[in-house]
């Protein structure tokens, strides 16, 4: 497991890689938000996941899919980003920069087929 308490972005990350309840027991410990991280290890990943987001009541926990460490931080950011607006406003442009990355490849997709598009 590894867990990461930073105070000075209000926020905790728990990457859980066992079935075990570290995400809980790091959520029963600290007044900041915690974000859990299910690994795919054993089960496709399932056993994390699930013990992750059963959580009782007074022990919140943000969930993100299994392996995705990426919507993780970018769920961290928007989080943070209600008290930072530079923040908000890098986050904001990462999502319009997105966007136009998938409009592009879709306008690519369409116009060369999608057998030009996967073998380039």
């Amino acid at each position: 497991m590894v867990y990461i308490e930073y105070y000075a972005f209000q926020l905790s990350l728990a990457l859980i890689k066992y079935q075990f309840d570290f995400t809980g027991m790091v959520a029963s410990l600290t007044p900041l938000p915690v974000i859990g991280v299910p690994v795919r290890a054993s089960l496709d990943g399932m056993d994390s996941l699930l013990s992750i987001v059963q959580m009782p009541r007074g022990v919140p926990v943000a969930t993100v899919a299994i392996n995705n460490a990426t919507n993780a931080g970018l769920l961290a950011v928007r989080m943070l980003g209600v008290g930072d607006t530079d923040l908000l406003a890098r986050m904001s442009q990462y999502q319009e920069d997105t966007r136009d990355d998938v409009m592009k490849n879709a306008e690519k997709l369409q116009t060369d087929g999608w057998e030009t598009y996967l073998n380039p």
